[in-house]
């Protein structure tokens, strides 16, 4: 917080915001860039500020200078990542929430929903698509707890989430299994690139040890070549769709946290061809946006008022039947699955 006060209060930085695209204009994306740099073991005190290489030294009167100084040594580096990359979290903690929602969807219609076709829009580095490769951990308000998911493992990332209210935890048997994983993204990140992988740890919070230990046991469970690169994903799927790709598995569309970046044009068309492809298609569509971005006409479950915020995630689902497309709220979770409340 200390930093993002610093950059807040010297214009010199917030001026380094106009080099970024008008979608990506968001402070976390020149935090990551000033961490990336640090990662690339730029020598300077900064550095010391910082747990992710070793850093021990708190925030004191000295900071906002150093990060200056640090800034106008790396400015062409810093512009060119503002330009060029994306805030890409890739966190596999909304896996915790993922999780259930697939043992909800295989539900829905019997054995057909049983084997799935997941397919990521924004997957960035594909992260979210391993869902059924980690450990869940959930803490309940009893203190009772459970664990879902994959059996334990040493390299195994295992995801604690919070299950909040009395909603009776999901089976402990997966009662599905995915046929494909298809991730699709404007610029995909290719995790065996070295520099691909240090702008991820770059867009976590360098004090945050734990989610960077779990981002590279996921990293080391990815399928890069299930990746797709395109301008279009939703015309890469609806080909795919259309060629019978998918035979023999229901397919599911899940987003997360991108609808947020579309112009308001980009995503009404988004919209009302993904609805086209679930009435034409039988396509189930899992949606974790904020609560603005749910379904026309669905009523906002109700959330404890210390959990509620722009950032509570709002999980939606929306399929057909009968001709038409059903719609359902999911769950509540942190915008990085640390908790959720179920609501279906």
């Amino acid at each position: 917080m200390a930093i993002c006060q610093a950059v807040a209060d010297t214009p010199e930085l917030l001026a380094l915001m106009a080099h970024a695209p008008p979608t990506q204009a968001i402070p976390n994306l020149l935090l990551a860039a000033l961490h990336e740099r640090v990662l690339a073991g730029v020598a300077h005190p900064l550095a010391d500020y910082y747990p992710s290489v070793g850093g021990q030294r708190l925030p004191d009167a000295q900071l906002p200078a150093l990060l200056l100084d640090f800034a106008r040594q790396q400015q062409a580096s810093l512009i060119e990542s503002l330009r060029e990359r994306r805030t890409q979290t890739n966190e596999i903690g909304r896996c915790a929430v993922l999780w259930p929602a697939l043992q909800h969807i295989a539900g829905l219609s019997g054995s057909r929903s049983r084997v799935l076709s997941l397919i990521d829009f924004g997957c960035s580095a594909g992260l979210n698509l391993g869902v059924d490769r980690y450990r869940y951990r959930y803490q309940t308000e009893s203190g009772a707890g459970f664990v879902r998911g994959a059996p334990v493992g040493p390299e195994r990332p295992e995801i604690v989430c919070d299950w909040l209210g009395a909603a009776a935890a999901p089976p402990a048997e997966q009662a599905w299994q995915l046929q494909q994983r298809v991730g699709l993204d404007l610029a995909p990140l290719d995790v065996q690139d070295p520099a691909a992988l240090r702008w991820l740890h770059a867009c976590l919070w360098p004090h945050e040890r734990e989610r960077a230990r779990r981002l590279d046991q996921a990293v080391a469970l990815v399928d890069q070549h299930r990746i797709k690169q395109c301008e279009d994903g939703l015309s890469v799927l609806e080909a795919q769709l259309a060629a019978g790709d998918f035979a023999g598995s229901q397919v599911v569309l899940f987003n997360s946290w991108v609808l947020y970046y579309f112009t308001p044009a980009a995503l009404q068309d988004y919209q009302a061809r993904v609805r086209r492809l679930v009435l034409q298609h039988g396509l189930i569509w899992l949606s974790a946006e904020g609560a603005a971005l749910r379904p026309p006409g669905l009523d906002l479950p109700p959330l404890a008022a210390e959990r509620a915020g722009a950032s509570a995630t709002l999980w939606t689902l929306q399929w057909a039947a009968n001709g038409q497309i059903q719609q359902q709220a999911l769950a509540w979770s942190h915008p990085h699955g640390r908790w959720l409340a179920w609501c279906a």
